[in-house]
């Protein structure tokens, strides 16, 4: 017989809308389940029940009523946010951001906080003095970041679907590690609001779920403009959940898988992936061609300068500096040590860098690339507190495509379309032009339709 969590997302919220299980029930159901994938780092279940015994009939979102979770990287109102750091471990916000007003506003109902690294920094999940966050296909591999822990739950059948953040391949990065989909919207279609911390634009919330449409749903959520913006994406014509219904046509797909920021041999069941995927979409129609990577190398360097920079922003509290980890410390030296003309400079750069990318993308749909260059690697594989700049380049080597779709701002998705015979998965990497969510979210589906993935579970699901 089902269990609850077998159901995926809308599933459970259309079963709250027909009265059949309340939000309640799913609270508790979900609360029940143990961690053992180091998920979160905080939860909250009397405030969770009461939520959702508060919750009215109803509600607009396809996802009312159903629960998930917030990344420890949000704020959030009278609940513990550690940002993923021992220096900010009694940190309790008093008010908090719209990724989490936004998911209340809808009816869901979060039961904590989901682990994350430093600052969001490293693209592995093993915050200070905690659990590990781990892939549950093998508890003894990473579940990466730096939505690691949102990943691992979702992963293990602890929420249905979670909100993720994605600087350089966060989203991507543990969809991959975890058998998921990763979605990174388009720059400016989540507000930063009211923080708006990221001055350079790499930085967006997301959605990690089991299937494309969960994760267009948890879009139609987060998704939306504010006031105070300083850019947006232009309102879609319908939901992005309608995009998954549309037939996306006859598509022109680029597709390379030359590493862009980091000299690194890439794993043979990482190509193997991107191969079948290559197979695949011309298998439906689509039209794939080999191209030139299309960003220039030299915006590896200008990269690293802004995310030295953004990471020297995330300070500790006065008195906590030698808390920080030495990763952290390591980057915000780096930062610290640019300039402001020099950081100006650098972003100038990268947009330019980005624009020549763009460019050259032009004439193509989509651009297919491996997700990683390894499937998950072991805990602590890339971690190395003895040597950050070598931490640093390990991290580089393990994901030399996700940062590329940050610095040109284009909406990019990781797909779960395969796994070892050892049964890790490995996640391909579809990008579309800017603010073309909705034909992204349509040509997934479609894949999803011809080779379905929701079905397979990790052991102990």
């Amino acid at each position: 017989m089902a269990e609850l969590h077998d159901l995926t997302a809308l599933e459970q919220g259309a079963a709250v809308r027909r009265g059949e299980v309340s939000p309640l029930e799913l609270v508790e159901h979900y609360l029940a389940r143990a961690d053992t994938v180091g998920a979160f780092v905080t939860r909250v279940p009397e405030l969770a029940i009461a939520r959702a015994r508060a919750l009215p009939d109803g509600g607009g979102s396809p996802l009312h009523g159903v629960p998930t979770a917030i990344k420890d990287l949000n704020p959030t109102a009278g609940v513990r946010t550690t940002f993923g750091s021992a220096a900010y471990h009694d940190h309790v916000p008093e008010t908090s951001d719209d990724v989490t007003s936004s998911i209340e506003a809808a009816g869901m109902v979060w039961l904590g906080k989901t682990s994350t690294p430093e600052f969001g920094s490293p693209c592995y999940t093993e915050p200070e003095g905690l659990p590990a966050a781990v892939t549950p296909w093998d508890r003894t591999r990473m579940a990466g970041g730096s939505s690691g822990g949102a990943a691992a739950a979702v992963a293990a059948g602890l929420v249905p679907v979670a909100q993720g953040s994605d600087g350089g391949g966060s989203i991507r990065v543990p969809a991959s590690c975890c058998g998921l989909v990763g979605l990174k919207p388009s720059r400016g279609r989540i507000s930063g609001a009211p923080m708006y911390g990221d001055p350079v634009g790499l930085a967006t919330a997301g959605s990690l779920a089991r299937t494309v449409r969960d994760a267009a749903a948890l879009l139609d959520v987060l998704a939306g403009r504010r006031v105070g913006d300083p850019s947006w994406a232009p309102e879609p014509s319908a939901t992005f959940l309608a995009a998954c219904d549309a037939a996306p046509g006859r598509l022109r797909v680029a597709r390379f898988s030359a590493p862009i920021i980091a000299e690194t041999e890439v794993d043979i069941e990482c190509l193997q992936a991107w191969e079948d995927a290559s197979a695949l979409l011309e298998s439906l129609g689509h039209v794939v061609e080999d191209v030139p990577v299309p960003l220039d190398r030299a915006a590896v360097d200008v990269f690293e300068t802004c995310w030295a920079v953004l990471t020297a922003l995330s300070s500790a509290p006065p008195g906590r500096e030698q808390q920080l980890r030495p990763l952290t410390r390591w980057l915000s030296g780096r930062g610290q040590a640019v300039t402001g003309p020099e950081f100006g400079l650098a972003i100038g750069q990268l947009r330019r860098l980005a624009a020549q990318a763009l460019t050259a993308l032009a004439p193509y749909d989509l651009v297919l690339t491996p997700t990683l260059a390894s499937p998950p690697l072991p805990v602590g594989a890339l971690r190395d507190d003895a040597d950050p700049a070598a931490d640093f380049a390990a991290q580089k080597a393990f994901t030399p495509w996700t940062s590329a779709w940050n610095v040109t701002g284009m909406p990019a998705i990781s797909l779960p379309l395969h796994w070892t015979s050892t049964g890790l998965p490995v996640g391909v990497m579809l990008a579309a032009r800017p603010a073309e969510e909705a034909l992204l979210l349509a040509v997934s589906a479609q894949v999803e339709a011809a080779v379905p993935w929701a079905h397979r579970r990790p052991p102990g699901w």
